[in-house]
């Protein structure tokens, strides 16, 4: 026994000496093989020392397993044994692997966690697998500041029990103490079972992985030494820790300065990219509106020749069959169109335009901006059937099928891609090919021209597209003139009166020195009017009385004691000017109110606009019996000016918005009226203003001379709804206007059938339109139940006598807007059945209960005080002596 012993100690001396000796061999191979690359080596020789070495190493080992198995072995060569080895060492897991291990080596290897150390080095401190603990160790050894001792009793013992295996002991060895040294770690002991089973861990895979838990996990005392590493600073403290320091302060700051390198590269890259990308839109851009500008000075150059042309031919275009396209388009301002409710409705007003075609020689074209349905496209079919035709019933069913084929309706198929954005009826039949296309198919070969509503700058677009004309002005003089202040220069130019005030006003000091001006010079007026220049059908106006100045009656007082003569000048005017100028702010801001608080409800948002857009103030009649009129022209291309209709006005509750108008008008002599037409169609013709505009009137008597007076209030250039209806009106009625006489002259009805081929002489009639005709309770009834229910209550027209009612339906879903015209023999009879129809329908389509919204009600009174005026009127006139 002692004598295996001896052998065994001998053969491990033998085996330590050996790989000392060959690793030091393999070290100098590596330092020739780098610093003498250009020489040969003996290879033949050291291979002959390293077969010595082997013959040497299997004698012993053949001995010593002899003696210790009594079996003859051979041990491997020693490149095959690392190999071997480090394959034992990949299974050191299974249980067989270390039954063979101990029985054959006489190695007992540790238990081993599932994991390995590579994945428990990514593990947090707190998941840390805690090694098995080993109840006895039996290669123990100590770690001192990070060296070990090699000669050390326990050192000593564990090498030469792990021998065969100690190359790669060692390396894991030496990366231990390493560890321990960089951290400074003062006593580290070490289990040798695990260090060994660390060293053949996923056949050395940990050289390539994190070491520091791994390593620490060998340790017997490792919860204290993992306790040191895991200590901040502590890496520091250790072996090479000053340059550990200043290369991790040196990343740290590079790493910092590489970041706000990075992060600065990257906001001047954003900053170039959003500045290229700006200036390729900006360049885009620039690029489009060059071309939209080319594009549109071409359509307005197109448009000056065609127009020429429509001048030059005019007479002979009015002669001769002509195709009107009627596009009654509301080209407002984008801001004025979002906030109109019902705009497609508002546009469709004029739908009434459809009968042109009652001049033989016309075929209608309408351009309507909703879809309408087939009951209000029957109604306007039917409606054309009967024109008033007295000649018989083959004449009327020959002209009844030939107004059928002259007019046809379309809808711009941009309405349904469209339909919140409130856009005028032009931009929708620009953006509409398929219409477009259908229109010039029908158009083709034929005398065509364009009637629009509120000029645009897409009319031209239009008109561009179908290569037709239009009768009307160039958008931008048209935006210019049908201003407020506009109209009152072409007034200005015509020399007709005015009613005193001031136009582009822009700033309140202006408005104020204004008012005081015109308040001192016009000491009878009661009442001044505010008009924003862009706003439209009676929205953008307001008012004050000067009842509540507390200086006007010491005013009125100075005026009669200086005279009329002396009052004239200005040293006389001053005090009172300046007393105005004290207390204008305060009367405006207490008093003034716009004349419809539904679009602006207080002066303050009237203020604002007013002085934004620009604005006119000027006097209100100072009478108590003022009557206002329009009257529509005709500005031909060719220099003629023609009157189309002429009305009194109606209103409704609000006294600045008309909503109606008795036709023919009888509150100016007709005379006198076509002499101001003429003045201010002349007027506008000298600015090329053509087409239809229409003319504004207020006449009243002046109390200081017992005069009529008439003064031009406003301007519109644009096709007018009363010029629409009685285009209606004379459909029905077979008639003419004759504005010269100031009568509506109608074909006289057959009396007697013995004498049916006997015509009587021609004869008046009076009616009465309502265009805008509004009651949110007429939403309920369809419109074929509404005209069953008027059937029943005896409202319609009687063709024969050229009289009744009839109505102008204007939208197929809503159906809250109508339009209505009754015809009578006199202007009381007209007016007296308008009233009996408005207070008729509203009862039958109201409760006490369900009043609805309605101008019904207004309208009604309205018509009242103008029957009680014409009765004083006429008694006036009968109990006048005879001259």
């Amino acid at each position: 026994m002692s004598n295996i012993l001896q052998k065994e100690d001998k053969l491990g001396a033998v085996l330590v000496q050996v790989q000392d000796d060959l690793r030091q061999l393999k070290a100098s191979l590596e330092k020739i093989t780098a610093s003498e690359k250009s020489k040969t080596l003996d290879i033949q020789a050291l291979d002959n020392a390293i077969c010595r070495t082997e013959n040497s190493i299997r004698k012993h080992a053949e001995d010593y397993l002899k003696t210790v198995n009594k079996q003859q072995l051979v041990l491997p060569s020693i490149e095959d044994l690392q190999k071997k080895t480090q394959g034992l060492a990949v299974n050191t897991c299974h249980s067989n692997t270390r039954i063979i291990m101990h029985q054959k080596c006489g190695i007992s290897l540790p238990d081993v966690h599932k994991k390995s150390p590579n994945a428990v080095s990514n593990l947090p401190l707190s998941n840390l697998p805690v090694p098995a603990p080993v109840n006895i160790t039996k290669y123990p050894f100590t770690i001192i500041k990070g060296q070990t001792d090699p000669t050390a009793t326990d050192f000593c013992h564990f090498k030469q029990s792990f021998s065969l295996c100690w190359t790669t002991v060692v390396d894991a060895l030496g990366a231990l103490e390493k560890l321990l040294r960089d951290f400074a770690v003062p006593l580290a002991k070490v289990s040798g079972e695990r260090l060994v089973e660390f060293s053949h861990g996923r056949d050395n895979g940990w050289r390539k992985a994190s070491l520091e838990i791994p390593l620490v996990l060998v340790l017997e005392n490792w919860e204290e030494v993992l306790g040191v590493v895991s200590r901040p600073g502590q890496r520091y403290k250790g072996e090479g820790g000053m340059e550990a320091a200043a290369i991790h302060i040196q990343s740290c700051w590079r790493r910092y300065s590489a970041r706000t390198a990075y992060l600065c590269h990257c906001r001047r890259k954003w900053a170039a990219g959003t500045i290229a990308i700006s200036w390729l839109m900006h360049a885009q851009m620039r690029r489009v509106r060059k071309a939209l500008q080319a594009r549109r000075f071409s359509q307005l150059e197109n448009h000056r020749s065609r127009a020429q042309h429509l001048a030059a031919n005019w007479k002979h275009i009015q002669s001769s069959k002509r195709t009107i396209i009627h596009i009654p388009s509301l080209g407002y301002s984008q801001s004025q169109r979002l906030y109109l409710r019902g705009f497609d409705v508002l546009q469709n007003i004029q739908i009434s335009r459809v009968c042109d075609v009652r001049d033989e020689n016309v075929e209608v074209i309408y351009v309507c901006p909703q879809h309408l349905g087939d009951n209000i496209l029957h109604y306007y079919t039917s409606l054309l059937k009967c024109d008033g035709a007295t000649d018989g019933a083959d004449t009327r069913t020959t002209q009844a099928s030939s107004c059928m084929r002259r007019f046809i309706i379309l809808t711009p198929e941009a309405v349904d891609y469209f339909p919140t954005h409130n856009m005028c009826l032009s931009t929708l039949l620009k953006y509409s090919p398929c219409t477009l296309k259908r229109i010039r198919n029908l158009i083709q070969g034929k005398q065509a021209f364009i009637v629009g509503g509120v000029a645009h700058v897409d009319d031209l677009a239009v008109a561009d597209e179908l290569g037709v004309p239009i009768l009307g002005p160039e958008p931008a003089i048209a935006q210019l003139y049908s201003t407020k202040s506009g109209g009152k220069k072409i007034f200005a130019g015509a020399e007709v009166d005015v009613p005193p005030g001031q136009g582009d006003i822009y700033s309140l000091n202006q408005l104020h020195e204004t008012l005081a001006e015109l308040l001192t010079q016009n000491t009878d007026v009661q009442r001044w009017i505010f008009k924003i220049d862009c706003e439209h059908g009676g929205r953008g106006i307001a008012y004050c009385d000067v009842c509540h100045l507390s200086c006007y009656n010491w005013a009125l007082q100075e005026c009669r004691r200086c005279g009329p003569e002396l009052w004239k000048s200005e040293w006389t005017q001053e005090s009172v000017l300046l007393k105005y100028l004290d207390e204008i702010p305060e009367w405006l801001a207490h008093y003034a109110q716009p004349a419809k608080t539904s679009c602006y409800p207080n002066w303050a948002c009237f203020l604002k606009t007013f002085l934004r857009q620009g604005g006119v103030v000027e006097a209100y009649p100072p009478s108590d019996s003022v009557t206002c009129l329009t009257v529509d022209l005709l500005l031909e291309p060719a220099g003629e000016v023609t009157m189309l209709s002429c009305g009194d006005q109606l209103h409704g509750s609000c006294q600045l918005e008309a909503i109606g108008s008795t036709v023919p008008q009888t509150s100016v002599h007709p005379e006198t009226l076509r002499s101001i037409c003429n003045r201010v169609g002349q007027a506008c013709l000298q600015r090329l203003i053509v087409g239809y505009v229409s003319v504004d009137l207020v006449t009243f008597l002046d109390h200081n001379t017992m005069e009529q007076k008439v003064w031009a209030v406003d301007l519109d250039i644009t096709y007018s709804d009363q010029l629409a209806m009685t285009q209606m009106l004379l459909m029905v009625t077979g008639g003419t206007l004759n504005c010269r006489t100031g009568c509506l002259e109608v074909p006289a009805p057959i009396r007697e059938k013995c004498c049916e081929h006997q015509i009587l002489p021609v004869g008046n009639r009076y009616a009465v339109i309502g265009n805008h005709l509004h009651h949110t309770n007429l939403s309920m009834l369809y419109h074929h139940v509404f005209f069953q229910m008027c059937k029943f209550q005896g409202i319609g027209f009687k063709m024969k006598e050229k009289q009744g009612t009839v109505f102008a339906l204007y939208d197929n879903s809503k159906r809250c807007c109508i339009g209505m015209i009754t015809v009578s023999e006199d202007l009381q009879g007209a007016l007296v059945t308008f009233a009996r129809n408005l207070s008729v329908i509203h009862q039958e389509i109201s409760s006490s209960k369900m009043q609805g919204e309605t101008n019904f009600k207004g309208l009604i009174k309205d018509i009242e005080d103008v029957l009680r005026m014409t009765a004083q009127n006429k008694k006036q006139m009968e109990e006048r002596p005879a001259a």
